[in-house]
């Protein structure tokens, strides 16, 4: 492709990021040389100019930057303890919180590789990460205490950071680090069946934040959202971009608090850089009235999935002229690859949103299936050239030849497996991918690996699963089935399996059986003979059951509409339903606008079945009505003399006695 004739990028984009500064902060370049040093290194830096400020937040913490250095200062020094100087990885089994950041920083500071581990995963999966990570040393706190000692098998030393000596030194351990040495290693799905983990190293992890820095002008008086697991690599992006830049980093657990309170949580706490996968941004939008205001909302960064025409909608419903949106394209490999700002005057063309232009220090190709670039406006697969990209697949060397090309100099080329075309004016819109990865609700996702999962399953003779769209044409999982016996397996038994190994974004959605996969007549897999799947009421080990109260009649219907099925029964629980933690959030939704009153998100986890969510409503109906009748009674009560409160109060204690002593 003739790239001299590419635009480099439109006057308008440029116009937006000229724009896009905190109407009142200073913001600061951060300079390429920046980036020749340890991410520790700049941190010490950071907390010497704003000892003070906020660093980190969430519902249970708060902590400043002294305080956040002063508690990974301590954890670096017990980990040096444990393992002395040596370079090792250091495993986290803790849920995103502040403690996982000041355990994150401690790990860097002791001049180790940290790898996260999230807690919710199955057990199988945590348990071969952290025997393929080769960690040293496993780091968790009281609630997971147990855990981590099972997952260790006690072959690995375990410290509990609730327990932390606090006779441990609070200065810094002055461990000297090269820019290039390992600073991470995330785990994402693997076609090989197992998960895969992508290492990266201080240099590159800088150079992904001065990036954000500059290209958002993030500033001390920025309020990042923390809305990843720390497992993601969202989270690390979003993490040392505030913290590297002496923003404060705001943590909200998605999963435990829902979306019903983002809006509320987003303006009290004054946000300014918002960041999540665009599923998550669609169902915090159902939860607005549109009264709602963001003053302080700046911009809006979506990463992970494709962003729709219709999310570009209501962006620009919602939100004021002074907030940017930014579809960003990007990899565990690569960082940001490309970027596109957006305001609420531009017009998308067509469907697709554009991914944009490219990022500083890389260069995109589009390549065809020989490796040669493509014509101009042709189709080819996204590839990266850059100094940037990961140095490879921990322990997997076949992957990472697989996967990267030598360029010229210190430069290599990734092939991302996604499918792009560049526009005219340089725009590049990324068409989707050319392999068996996906991308669902946010998650990396190699649908061989689940294929692998289902045959090796006793009950199951044929795996293949794909990426198809539901009935309200969200993006989802769906396998096709050829079982080895009848009575075939039930959906709850394959959810149940699947859930020993697979992490819940990964188990299908939807499971169709067939007698038989379509062949073409070359006698390989037909995929477009596969038959539509009907959506409706999947087999589950429970039989239907009618709702029989007015409660369980409503949530039946909400549930049904919310999955897309014609009928839902009182016993069928909801995530054997096709049901995830995002359509959960907007069930808890409904339930709240419907029922009036405050329903905790996690409850819908607790309480699967319609019968057992009725319950849960109907206890609250009950205690509303009690508390009604004590309002009342201590109305009437001063109302009355005090002797006559008395009889009345006397009155009322015999009548309860006796009929306890009836039961």
């Amino acid at each position: 492709m003739n790239w001299a004739r590419v635009p480099k990028i439109l006057p308008e984009q440029a116009a937006f990021r000229t724009k896009c500064f905190h109407p009142s902060g200073d913001f600061v370049e951060f300079p390429e040389g920046e980036i020749e040093q340890s991410i520790p290194e700049r941190f010490e830096k950071i907390v010497r100019r704003y000892p003070e400020r906020i660093a980190v937040e969430s519902a249970k913490h708060r902590f400043t930057y002294d305080a956040l250095n002063r508690v990974a200062n301590r954890i670096a020094q017990g980990i040096l303890a444990e393992c002395g100087p040596r370079v090792e990885q250091i495993a986290l089994l803790l849920e995103t919180d502040a403690p996982v950041i000041a355990a994150i920083f401690g790990v860097l500071k002791s001049g180790k590789i940290y790898v996260p581990l999230d807690p919710s995963l199955p057990r199988a999966r945590l348990a071969y990460i952290l025997e393929n990570s080769q960690a040293a040393l496993l780091i968790t706190n009281f609630e997971n205490l147990s855990f981590a000692r099972e997952l260790s098998s006690n072959r690995l030393p375990v410290i509990n950071l609730d327990s932390l000596d606090s006779s441990l030194p609070t200065d810094c351990p002055g461990v000297s680090l090269s820019p290039d040495a390992l600073a991470w290693i995330l785990y994402t799905s693997g076609s090989t069946g197992q998960p895969k983990g992508v290492v990266q190293s201080h240099c590159n992890a800088l150079h992904f934040v001065r990036t954000y820095a500059n290209g958002f002008h993030i500033c001390p008086d920025d309020r990042l959202t923390l809305l990843f697991t720390c497992s993601a690599n969202g989270a690390a992006h979003d993490m040392f971009s505030a913290l590297l830049n002496g923003a404060s980093l705001h943590i909200y657990n998605v999963k435990e608090q829902g979306p019903a309170p983002m809006a509320n949580w987003l303006i009290q706490t004054c946000i300014t850089l918002y960041s999540s996968v665009p599923t998550v941004f669609r169902h915090f939008l159902e939860t607005l009235s549109g009264a709602e205001t963001f003053p302080r909302l700046r911009l809006i960064k979506l990463i992970g999935e494709p962003v729709s025409k219709r999310d570009v909608e209501l962006f620009q419903k919602y939100f004021s002229s002074e907030c940017y949106l930014v579809n960003r394209l990007g990899s565990t490999e690569t960082g940001t690859i490309r970027w596109f700002f957006m305001d609420k005057k531009t017009q998308i063309d067509g469907n697709i949103v554009p991914v944009g232009y490219a990022a500083d220090g890389n260069e995109t190709l589009l390549l065809d299936s020989a490796g040669r670039e493509v014509e101009p406006e042709g189709v080819g697969e996204i590839a990266v050239k850059s100094r940037y990209l990961t140095a490879g697949y921990w322990r997997k060397p076949d992957l990472t030849d697989a996967a990267f090309l030598p360029a010229v100099g210190d430069e290599r080329i990734y092939r991302t497996g996604d499918i792009g075309r560049m526009l005219p004016d340089g725009r590049l819109l990324c068409l989707g991918r050319k392999d068996s990865q996906v991308k669902i609700r946010g998650h990396r996702v190699e649908l061989t690996e689940i294929e692998m999962a289902l045959t090796v399953l006793p009950s199951i003779k044929d795996a293949v699963v794909i990426a198809g769209l539901d009935r309200f044409n969200q993006k989802c999982i769906i396998a096709y089935l050829v079982p080895k016996r009848y009575p075939k397996p039930t959906v709850t038994e394959l959810r149940r399996s699947l859930g020993e190994t697979l992490p819940k974004h990964m188990i299908p959605s939807v499971f169709v059986f067939l007698c038989e996969f379509p062949l073409a007549p070359n006698g390989k897999l037909d995929r477009k003979s596969l038959p539509k799947p009907d959506y409706s009421r999947p087999d589950l080990e429970t039989p239907y059951v009618a709702p029989r109260t007015p409660f369980e009649v409503k949530l039946a219907g909400i549930w049904a509409a919310v999955l897309g099925l014609e009928r839902v029964g009182i016993h069928d629980n909801f995530f054997d339903l096709g049901g995830h933690s995002l359509t959960a959030m907007r069930v808890v939704s409904q339930v709240i606008k419907q029922f009036q009153f405050e329903l905790p998100f996690q409850s819908l986890f607790q309480a699967p079945t319609v019968a057992e969510m009725a319950a849960v409503i109907e206890a609250h109906q009950r205690r509303k009505v009690s508390e009604a009748d004590v309002e009342h009674m201590l109305a009437e009560l001063e109302l009355l003399s005090d002797d006559e409160a008395r009889r009345l109060i006397a009155e009322e204690s015999a009548k309860q006695s006796r009929g306890d002593q009836r039961d």
